[in-house]
């Protein structure tokens, strides 16, 4: 399947899903990340959820990773244009970080200190569908995928999804940057 389709049969089939299902297979997830090999790092960018949209909602994952490594420092995306390109910037955040909604209807820190994507350990990746090679699909703007681009090579880049792996993303290209595990509240996938 091509990603446009992916997009609309995923964005629907997300909004299908109940507060009741949803609220279980966030738990479900969380429990797959605990009892997985994935390593607690320092640095961990995550995102506030399109809540309109029914994405994944990392916060449980992110509170778990806190208590599990009390040093840990949290990221949020912020948009901003760059030469005429939207781009991600990685923003460190602490109790007092203000957040205000942007054009895109997403939560973003209006303030806090930039991190470089080389200094951090870990992405959680929103996305919409994902396939067994581990390509995602997102809402087709690039901007996460410009944003991994820029991270180490080692940074561990993770997603979470409602529902399981397509056996392939046929139209997945060089730009697409694959991640290195997907959860889903049945099974770890690691790539």
């Amino acid at each position: 399947m091509k990603k446009k389709d992916i997009r609309h049969i995923y964005k629907e089939k997300r909004l299908q899903l109940t507060a009741s299902q949803q609220s279980k297979m966030d738990d479900l997830m969380l429990i797959q990340f605990q009892k997985s090999v994935i390593q607690i790092p320092t640095l961990v960018m995550t995102y506030a959820p399109i809540e309109k949209m029914k994405e994944f909602n990392p916060l449980h994952i992110v509170d778990y990773c806190a208590f599990i490594h009390p040093g840990l420092y949290i990221l949020y995306p912020v948009m901003v244009e760059i030469e005429g390109c939207d781009e991600l910037l990685s923003v460190m955040v602490n109790e007092d970080t203000q957040f205000a909604k942007s054009s895109f209807g997403v939560y973003e820190p209006v303030n806090g200190t930039e991190v470089y994507p080389s200094e951090i350990d870990m992405v959680i990746v929103p996305l919409l569908a994902f396939d067994k090679s581990g390509y995602r699909v997102g809402y087709g703007k690039g901007y996460y995928d410009r944003f991994l681009a820029r991270c180490r090579k080692d940074c561990i880049k993770i997603g979470f999804s409602y529902f399981d792996a397509l056996d392939c993303i046929e139209d997945a290209g060089n730009t697409d940057i694959k991640l290195d595990y997907c959860i889903t509240h049945e099974k770890v996938y690691a790539f």
